[in-house]
């Protein structure tokens, strides 16, 4: 007898194989439930998969990412009970054990404190964050540096408008639009337990500019052998 699938679709010509963009998010606690929905809904995969070490939250969340799925482009949602341990705690042991070539293991690195300090400066001048355009480099937290000499609204540079941009004794006080980039992420924690919204769009982010080979510039830590020492330092990179 003919299932009902058989009788409602007929085969015209075989499917040709098509492009498949799979991206997996590891944890699925409140950051990585905000990296998994930026990525659903900037379509960035054809397949997404979810790997945890708690088998019951994992199964769960993948059940209501399925039950909202029609509002979704992305048709399919697996899962991995999975124990992340050291790999996700040593950067340099996740380089390590890949066995991936160094440019194709990123952190997310300053990418969200240089877009935190893109909003602050635009809340100054009274403008939108996308045309104000500075970086954070070095080290994630609280040891990161802004580049003052890079900060430009539209171009425009501000250290030639204010000579004394960023170091103490600015009259105009800009040092403090960083230490609100290191202080604010302490203050949410603090309000609502964690940190989550920024972080997954941020990560989305870059996976977009990774997926869709927009080689856009990011500051991500990276390894950095040749330029000064082995070690994982953010400084800008292109990714594609």
């Amino acid at each position: 007898m003919r299932t009902v699938k058989d009788q409602l679709i007929v085969d015209a010509l075989k499917e040709a194989q098509t492009p498949h963009n799979k991206i997996t998010v590891v944890g699925v606690g409140a950051v990585g439930m905000v990296h998994a929905i930026s990525i659903l809904m900037k379509d960035l995969a054809d397949e997404l998969a979810l790997a945890d070490v708690i088998e019951d939250k994992l199964k769960g969340e993948m059940m209501d990412l399925q039950h909202g799925s029609l509002f979704l482009k992305t048709p399919k949602i697996l899962l991995s009970v999975s124990n992340p341990v050291d790999i996700l705690t040593y950067f340099d042991i996740a380089w390590k054990l890949s066995g991936f070539p160094k440019n194709r293991v990123i952190r997310s690195g300053c990418n969200l404190d240089s877009a935190h300090l893109h909003y602050l400066i635009g809340e100054k001048l009274g403008i939108h964050s996308s045309s104000c355009h500075g970086w954070i480099l070095r080290e994630y937290g609280d040891s990161n540096i802004p580049v003052w000499s890079g900060v430009n609204v539209a171009g425009v540079s501000l250290k030639t408008l204010h000579p004394a941009l960023g170091p103490a004794g600015d009259s105009e006080h800009w040092k403090d639009v960083h230490k609100q980039v290191v202080e604010s992420a302490y203050e949410a924690i603090k309000l609502k337990g964690h940190n989550s919204w920024a972080i997954g769009l941020s990560v989305a982010d870059l996976a977009e500019s990774i997926v869709e080979n927009l080689r856009r510039v990011h500051p991500n830590s990276t390894m950095i052998k040749g330029l000064y020492e082995d070690v994982f330092l953010n400084v800008p990179c292109i990714l594609g």
